[in-house]
């Protein structure tokens, strides 16, 4: 059977001059030209229009589905090569839906800022542990930092804003504990200190939010030394003596209870 180029173009929803252009680029020749210069479609023209429209709708360019279709196949399973090509597609989709959904939660957070919200431009475009990727990778892996990311790109703007209250009060609350001059291993110091740990078992990626008890000592321990010893952290505290009480209450705190 055959179909002149304007019954083809008819049958398939799409213009002769779509298959015009398919047969200049090589794409989708017809299956003979008459003497008049008609172009003229057999079955077979027509089962490669369908694959080449299926991956115009899932939006694949043109010289991708000229790769995928004339690419070689399995004899036993001639769809095997459209079927891997096809696969590495949706991959590329999530990967663009994702980065979408990031997006969106962006634009969301600044519509929440414009509509009266208080937050930060920081807050709005890093996410909760971009400043410390290399640390963070570097001590707990990959999978860490991406699950704390994801963790704190999925809150809104209220509820980032919420967490950065809790964690500036919890702060506040070891300086008044310090201040008040108890010790590490005082019953304030200690309910403090698993205030804390529960503050890090809530971020998910962490040791501690994972279950495994030596990585969560040895996170825990290796925190509570940064707090004293980096002035990017010590300075949180307001003074080198109440970091180094957040650092013994914690470790008092591992030796006792974790």
């Amino acid at each position: 059977m055959e179909w002149t180029i304007q019954q083809l173009a008819d049958s398939a929803g799409i213009t002769s001059r779509t298959l015009r252009h398919y047969d200049e680029i090589g794409l989708l020749p017809p299956a003979r030209v008459g003497h008049n210069g008609y172009r003229y479609y057999d079955t077979d023209s027509v089962a490669r229009l369908q694959r080449i429209l299926l991956l115009r709708e899932l939006g694949s360019s043109l010289p991708t589905i000229a790769e995928i279709l004339d690419r070689p196949t399995d004899e036993d399973d001639p769809a095997d090569s459209e079927s891997v090509a096809l696969e590495a597609h949706l991959r590329f989709l999530e990967a663009e839906r994702a980065r979408l959904d990031d997006r969106i939660r962006a634009l969301r957070h600044t519509l929440d800022a414009r509509a009266g919200a208080e937050g930060s431009l920081q807050i709005m475009l890093e996410g909760f542990n971009d400043p410390y990727r290399d640390e963070v990778v570097a001590r707990w892996g990959e999978a860490a930092y991406e699950a704390g990311n994801q963790w704190w790109h999925a809150k809104s703007l209220r509820q980032q804003r919420e967490w950065k209250r809790d964690l500036d009060d919890m702060i506040a609350t070891w300086i008044t504990t310090w201040k008040s001059g108890h010790t590490p291993s005082s019953a304030p110091a200690q309910s403090q200190a698993a205030r804390h740990i529960a503050w890090f078992r809530a971020i998910p990626g962490t040791p501690v939010a994972d279950g495994d008890r030596d990585r969560s000592i040895a996170m825990v321990t290796a925190m509570a030394d940064m707090y004293a010893d980096d002035p990017n952290y010590a300075a949180a505290y307001g003074n080198p003596n109440c970091a180094a009480f957040v650092r013994d209450s914690l470790k008092e705190y591992v030796r006792s209870s974790l």
